[in-house]
C-alpha cells in the first residue's frame, strides 16, 4: 500500500510543470468521446489572433523537481523495496478480517443447521355435539362425546442420518399421555429400486391406514378402520421392504412383518389379549401392490390391492385374514391458477376370522368425493357401510350393517391452518335410532413439515 502511494506521488511530481514554464496545451477531443469531437484547426474556421495566451499566476511555493532521469535512483529503489516489504508483513485489513470471520460464522451455522432435524408441531382440536351418547365413533382421534376434544398434538421429526438412512418420528401428545405413533428408519440409496424400513410404523394396507389425522379429509376416522384394525389404525414394530418395479407405469410392491399385539392397532389379531410372538407364524404379514396411471395431464388414477394375515387369540393356530382394494381418482386442471381439484376415494375390505367351530366373515368400506377451489375452500361428502356377524367375540352387538353419511366444509386461512365444519348421520347396527352429530375442528401447524404422499 505504501509502495502504491509512493508511485502516485512520483508520477504527480513528474507531470507538474517547472516554475515559469508555459502550461501544456489542452488535448484535442477524441472522436471516440461521448460528445461531438472538436473540429481540427482550420484557417477558414478559426482565425488567428495576435493576443498571447493567458499565463497562470506565478506560485510563491516552489514545486517539487522531478529527477533528471526517468529511471529510479538506487535510493528510490531501496525505499520502494522497503515499502513493499512493510506491506507484505502487514496484517489483513479490517474488511478482509471481517470477511473471513463472516465466512467462518456462516459455515458454522450451516453445519449446525444440517445436524438439526426438521421439526413440526401440529395441534388438532374439535368441538362436537351428538344426539346420543351411544354413537359409532371408534377412532382414537375422533370426537366421541358432546363437548371439546383434544384430538392430538403431534410432533413430527425427520432428517437424513447419513447418505444411506433417514429417520422419521411422530410423537403424539394427548390429555392423558404420550405415545410414539411412528419411529422408523428408511434407506435412501439401495440399488435395484429397493427400499427398507424398520421400527414402529403404520402398515401400508389400503390407502388411509398409513396416514395421520392432519391429512384426512374428514374430522373422524372411517368406521371400517376402527372395527377391523383399531382406534389407531394398523401399526406395529417390524420391518418392511418395497420395490419399485421397472415398468412403463408406476408399480410398487410392498411387504412387511409387524407385531400382532395391541388393542389400539392390531384388533383383529392378538389385540389386547396379552399373547406375544412365539415364532415367525405369529407376526402380522402385509402385502400390497400400488399402481399409478396418469390418464391425461389433468386426470390421474391410483389403484391398490392389499392383503394381511396373522394370528388371533380364539384358539391355537386360528388366524385372521383381511383383503382390500382402494382407488383414488383425481381431476386437477393443470392450467387452473386456483389449483382446483375434484377427487374420488374409495376403499373396501373383507375380513375372515377363524374362531372355534366357525369362520366369521364381514366387509366394510367407504367412498368420499372432495372438491377444492380457490386454494382456500374445500367441501366433501362421504358414505360408509360396515356389516356385522352373530357371535362375534370382538363386537357381540354388531350383528347387522351400520351406515354413516357425512358432509364437510373446510376453510384454509393459510397452508398452516385449517377450520372444518362437519355433520353426519349414523345408523347403528342394532336397530337403535340414528345418531346425528355436528363438529367444528381447528388445526394449526408450526415448523418444517415434509410434503405428503400422493
Amino acid at each position: 500500500m505504501l509502495a502504491c502511494l509512493w508511485l502516485v506521488a512520483s508520477t504527480t511530481a513528474a507531470q507538474a510543470p517547472a516554475p515559469g514554464a508555459a502550461p501544456a496545451p489542452p488535448p484535442l477531443a477524441s472522436t471516440t468521446d461521448a460528445g461531438a469531437a472538436a473540429p481540427a484547426p482550420d484557417a477558414t474556421l478559426a482565425p488567428t489572433t495576435t493576443e498571447p495566451a493567458p499565463q497562470p499566476p506565478a506560485s510563491t511555493e516552489p514545486l517539487p523537481q522531478p529527477s533528471a532521469s526517468t529511471e529510479p535512483t538506487a535510493e528510490e529503489l531501496a525505499a520502494l523495496q522497503k515499502a513493499l516489504g512493510a506491506d507484505a508483513s502487514t496484517s489483513p485489513s479490517a474488511a478482509t478480517a471481517a470477511n473471513v470471520v463472516g465466512a467462518a460464522a456462516q459455515q458454522a451455522l450451516t453445519s449446525t443447521a444440517a445436524m438439526n432435524p426438521d421439526i413440526a408441531l401440529i395441534m388438532d382440536v374439535a368441538g362436537a355435539y351428538f344426539s346420543s351418547d351411544e354413537n359409532l365413533q371408534s377412532g382414537g382421534h375422533d370426537p366421541r362425546a358432546t363437548g371439546f376434544t383434544l384430538q392430538q398434538v403431534e410432533m413430527s421429526l425427520g432428517a437424513n442420518v447419513d447418505p444411506f438412512v433417514r429417520l422419521d418420528a411422530n410423537i403424539v401428545f394427548a390429555q392423558f399421555g404420550v405415545e410414539v405413533e411412528e419411529a422408523v428408519a428408511t434407506t435412501t440409496s439401495l440399488p435395484y429400486n429397493l427400499q427398507l424400513r424398520g421400527g414402529q410404523f403404520l402398515t401400508r394396507i389400503g390407502r388411509q391406514n398409513n396416514t395421520h389425522p392432519h391429512t384426512w379429509k374428514f374430522v373422524d376416522q372411517p368406521l371400517v378402520f376402527g372395527k377391523f384394525f383399531g382406534a389407531e389404525n394398523n401399526r406395529g414394530l417390524g420391518a418392511e421392504a418395497s420395490w419399485l418395479v421397472p415398468l412403463p407405469w408406476f408399480v410398487e410392491v410392498v411387504a412387511s412383518a409387524t407385531t400382532p399385539d395391541g388393542e389400539c392397532c392390531a384388533r383383529s389379531y392378538y389385540g389386547g389379549s396379552g399373547l406375544k410372538v412365539a415364532g415367525p407364524e405369529d407376526v402380522v404379514a402385509t402385502g400390497a401392490l400400488k399402481q399409478f396411471f396418469p390418464l391425461s395431464d389433468d386426470v390421474s388414477l391410483l389403484w391398490g390391492l392389499s392383503a394381511q394375515g396373522g394370528p388371533n387369540p380364539t384358539g391355537q393356530k386360528n388366524r385372521t385374514e383381511v383383503f382390500g382394494t382402494d382407488l383414488y381418482l383425481r381431476y386437477r386442471p393443470v392450467d387452473d391458477p386456483g389449483r382446483g381439484s375434484l377427487s374420488l376415494t374409495t376403499e373396501v375390505f373383507a375380513r375372515r376370522r377363524q374362531v372355534p367351530d366357525a369362520v366369521l366373515a364381514d366387509v366394510g368400506g367407504y367412498a368420499q368425493v372432495v372438491a377444492q377451489w380457490a386454494l382456500q375452500y374445500e367441501a366433501g361428502v362421504r358414505a360408509e357401510l360396515v356389516t356385522g356377524v352373530n357371535d362375534d367375540p370382538l363386537d357381540p352387538t354388531w350383528t347387522g350393517p351400520a351406515h354413516r353419511y357425512s358432509a364437510q366444509a373446510t376453510f384454509y386461512p393459510s397452508h398452516f391452518s385449517r377450520v372444518r365444519a362437519q355433520t353426519s348421520v349414523a345408523v347403528p347396527p342394532d336397530g337403535a335410532p340414528p345418531v346425528v352429530a355436528a363438529m367444528l375442528a381447528l388445526e394449526v401447524l408450526i415448523g418444517a413439515h415434509g410434503s405428503h404422499a400422493f
